[in-house]
């Protein structure tokens, strides 16, 4: 899940915002989340497969039990780092998948 940072006011017309709250309903998600979707299916953004896969992988790291905040968060960096491909990072890092 992506840090939601950036505000988006657009407007619609009464049929679209109907339509946006019936499948807000119907999933049972925010209309935010609805238009969030709708935007990276359309413009492209982290695809199925690739959201598969990503679970696919935390499905296989090493489970730890009541570890404490510090210890989680060491064993999330490592695994990061592990686990990044160099064609993600870019000249700057900024390509990092979050």
């Amino acid at each position: 899940m992506h840090m939601l940072k950036e505000r988006l006011q657009i407007l619609v017309d009464p049929d679209q915002r109907r339509r946006l709250d019936e499948e807000a309903r119907r999933r049972g998600i925010s209309v935010g989340a609805v238009v969030r979707d709708a935007l990276d299916r359309q413009l492209g953004g982290v695809s199925r497969e690739r959201r598969i896969r990503a679970v696919e992988r935390m499905g296989r790291r090493r489970a730890v039990a009541f570890a404490a905040p510090e210890e989680l968060e060491a064993i999330v960096a490592e695994e990061r780092e592990a686990n990044v491909d160099p064609r993600q990072l870019g000249d700057s890092g900024a390509d990092r998948e979050h």
